[in-house]
C-alpha cells in the first residue's frame, strides 16, 4: 500500500502544474498566499463562531445569526486553502507524506476539525437561538477551537519534521 502511495506522490510532483509552480519565480509565494488567504477565512470565521458559543458578543447577535451571516465567507475559505494546500502539496509530495506532522494534521486533524465543525454548524441554530448558549454549545466551541489550534501547530512544525523518503 504504501509503494501505491509512494507512485502516487511521485506522479503528482511530476505533473505540469507541481512543475510549472516550482519553475516559476513568482508562482510558489501566489499559492502560498492564495492558501494562507483561504486559511484565514476559514479559521477566522471558525473563531468569531466559537468565541460566540463561548458566550463572547453575545449582545451584538445570537449564535444562530453569526453562523447564518458567516456560512458563505466560511466554506468559501475552506474551498481556498483546500485548493491551495493541495498546490503546495504537489511541489513536494514524497517529503509531505513522509513527514509525522503532516501525517497527524492531514490524517486525523484536519478530518475530525471538518466533522467537529459541520456539526457545531448543524447544531447552532438550535443552540444559538438565546443570547445564552447552553453549556454543550460552550463545550463544542472550545473543543474546536482546540482542535484548529491543534492542526496549526502540527503545520507549523512540518518544516522541522520532515524528511525525504
Amino acid at each position: 500500500m504504501y509503494q501505491l502511495l509512494v507512485q502516487v506522490c511521485r506522479w503528482i510532483q511530476s505533473t505540469r502544474l507541481a512543475l510549472g509552480i516550482l519553475e516559476s519565480t513568482w508562482a510558489f509565494p501566489y499559492v502560498q498566499l492564495t492558501h494562507f488567504t483561504g486559511l484565514s477565512l476559514w479559521v477566522g470565521t471558525n473563531l468569531l463562531l466559537d468565541l460566540r458559543l463561548l458566550g463572547v458578543g453575545k449582545n451584538r447577535s445570537t449564535a444562530a445569526q453569526l453562523c447564518e451571516a458567516l456560512f458563505v465567507w466560511n466554506w468559501t475559505g475552506f474551498c481556498i486553502a483546500i485548493t491551495g494546500g493541495f498546490m503546495l502539496f504537489s511541489t513536494a509530495a514524497l517529503t509531505y507524506v513522509a513527514n509525522p506532522a503532516f501525517e497527524m494534521k492531514l490524517g486525523f486533524l484536519i478530518p475530525f476539525g471538518v466533522l467537529l465543525h459541520i456539526f457545531i454548524q448543524r447544531r447552532t441554530p438550535e443552540w444559538g437561538k438565546t443570547a445564552e448558549t447552553p453549556g454543550v454549545a460552550k463545550l463544542a466551541g472550545f473543543l474546536e477551537l482546540s482542535v484548529w489550534l491543534s492542526v496549526i501547530s502540527a503545520a507549523v512544525l512540518i518544516p522541522y519534521l520532515g524528511a525525504e523518503p
